[in-house]
């Protein structure tokens, strides 16, 4: 019997995913967490409003795209939540024709880090090419708290520090990203996360956009100014060392 996926949102063609590469984006449903700036509640708390994606439609549309992507994106929600994740991104990696050069599909992961042991088997099985971990606040219960709308216990909280840890030996090519929400996170919290992951070759600061935020009350909170990133660009920069650091204007990105 055919494995069965539930994809709830797919975008052909982006060119914002995956840092210098154009790729195709699988949304998948559902997550362990509900933070209040997030954009795709919808898919998070109500993922049923939304129909599947036919899965033989998917794979017809990477093959025709073969020689134009360089990839696929699976984001969500959350999508280590599913235990159908490892047996997709199976699917997709042996499926030689998905790409101009019979070679694997390159495959990046966007995560919160809450399910190491899936990250660990993921990069233990070779399949992933890139992971962009989450990182909502800096690594402490308290604060995940208040971050990401539910109760962060200290055992919690060591699992997404056991992410960290797991991308930091450097097994595969990654990033970490933090959205700069004013009002809920400050800048010195930001410098403390950069010394937490002193060493990772990228580091992405995503300003925060108010359109559509889970809770209503954020909705009238203006993003940052350009020249306050800029700053906190600079500092961070000394503090982790990065070797790529970007400063990411806010778009809003949900499943179409």
């Amino acid at each position: 019997m055919a494995m069965i996926y539930s994809i709830k949102g797919f975008v052909e063609t982006s060119f914002s995913d995956w840092s210098g590469k154009i790729v195709s984006v699988l949304f998948l449903p559902s997550c362990n967490l509900r933070c209040p700036f997030c954009h795709n509640h919808q898919l998070v708390r109500r993922p049923e409003a939304y129909d599947d994606f036919p899965w033989d439609a998917i794979l017809e549309s990477l093959r025709r795209r073969k020689g134009w992507i360089d990839g696929v994106c699976l984001t969500g929600g959350e999508p280590t939540l599913h235990p159908w994740v490892l047996p997709l991104i199976r699917e997709l990696k042996s499926n030689r024709d998905l790409t101009a050069s019979g070679g694997p599909l390159a495959v990046k992961l966007d995560t919160n880090g809450t399910h190491p042991e899936v990250l660990e088997s993921l990069l233990s099985q070779g399949l992933l090419d890139y992971v962009a971990m989450d990182l909502k606040a800096p690594l402490e219960a308290s604060r995940y708290s208040v971050l990401t709308g539910v109760s962060f216990t200290e055992d919690r909280m060591e699992r997404v520090r056991t992410s960290v840890r797991v991308l930091l030996r450097g097994e595969v090519d990654y990033e970490f990203r933090t959205t700069v929400v004013p009002g809920l996170l400050e800048e010195e919290e930001i410098y403390a996360i950069a010394r937490r992951i002193r060493g990772a070759p990228r580091y992405t600061l995503q300003n925060f956009n108010p359109r559509e935020t889970l809770d209503p009350n954020l909705r009238q909170t203006p993003p940052l100014e350009p020249a306050v990133l800029q700053r906190m660009q600079e500092r961070v920069k000394e503090i982790i060392g990065v070797r790529k650091f970007r400063v990411s204007g806010f778009e809003a990105r949900v499943p179409v």
